[in-house]
């Protein structure tokens, strides 16, 4: 099932999410329903606050970047890169810092670069309950804190200097009051 993604100003946004165990209820549906949520807007990465809930659970699948030019050196290792996290932890950022072009399913329209680190190391549980620790860099370390931070409370627009939050206010507030258009089914704050 397709679910509506939560626009920039729902407070859902904003919350820390809370660790979830195996039994949590439809937790596979849930999961199928991210991937087809997040499938349906041409996303590469969602984030259960993005869909109303504040759980630490994102769901990723970077594997269309494989045919991208850009990535022609790792395009096998992003080829069958589809993730689940849940209950993740970054342990630890490493590398030098690099700017990338961001963007995100719950403010549209708005892409600004942003400086993070190049490599990660996330401890994680997957759909199975299995516990993993793994190091990742390049774009797949990108897009995981990317919905790290969505867990975190923490939008790309925080990483932004004083002068670009400034210059996407007004896009912000437009979006916050359902003035964007899209193609993917979004839910606006009341």
């Amino acid at each position: 099932m397709i679910l509506p993604i939560r626009a920039f100003g729902d407070p859902v946004l904003r919350k820390v999410g809370k660790d979830i165990d195996k039994d949590y209820p439809g937790l596979q549906e849930l999961i199928d329903n991210m991937f087809e949520t997040m499938y349906s807007a041409n996303g590469i990465g969602l984030a259960a606050p993005q869909i109303g809930l504040d759980i630490r659970l994102f769901v990723i699948d970077v594997t269309p970047l494989a045919d991208d030019e850009d990535y022609e050196d790792i395009k096998d290792e992003l080829a069958d890169f589809r993730k689940v996290f849940i209950n993740a932890r970054i342990l630890e950022e490493s590398g030098e810092e690099w700017k990338f072009n961001e963007g995100c399913l719950s403010i549209p329209d708005v892409r600004e670069d942003v400086k993070r680190k190049g490599t990660i190391l996330i401890e994680y549980y997957d759909e199975n309950f299995v516990k993993h620790t793994e190091t990742f860099s390049d774009i797949r370390a990108r897009v995981i804190q990317h919905e790290y931070d969505h867990i975190e409370g923490v939008l790309f627009t925080d990483h932004l200097s004083v002068l670009k939050k400034k210059l996407v206010k007004g896009k912000l507030t437009k979006i916050s009051q359902g003035e964007v258009s899209i193609n993917y089914k979004m839910r606006f704050p009341k």
